[in-house]
């Protein structure tokens, strides 16, 4: 298919902060899980309905890669996802 995939400035932040938080402890594994939640949001290029929608909010979708979801939009006009952000599984649902 051939989307795009970009990352909100809230993704971003997010990202950051679950690799911080994680560097405190194993700075390589960090740094491995950090890619492992880029990697996971990439697949959306080819298989941008992978993940399941969102029920609190209309066009949006979330994808699990444990323990986080990633939650993005797709435009297919644009061939664009979105990730608008990463949340871990035991919070309470974003405001997103």
């Amino acid at each position: 298919m051939g989307y795009k995939v970009v990352f909100a400035p809230q993704a971003l932040a997010r990202l950051e902060q679950i690799v911080s938080h994680i560097a405190n402890d194993n700075p390589g594994a960090a740094l491995n899980f950090g890619m492992r939640l880029v990697d996971h949001a990439n697949l959306l290029m080819d298989f941008p309905e992978l993940g399941r929608p969102y029920r609190k909010r209309p066009h949006v979708r979330c994808l699990l890669c444990k323990p986080y979801f990633i939650y993005y939009r797709v435009q297919h006009d644009k061939l664009l996802v979105e990730i608008l952000d990463y949340w871990h599984a035991a919070w309470l649902d974003p405001e997103l």
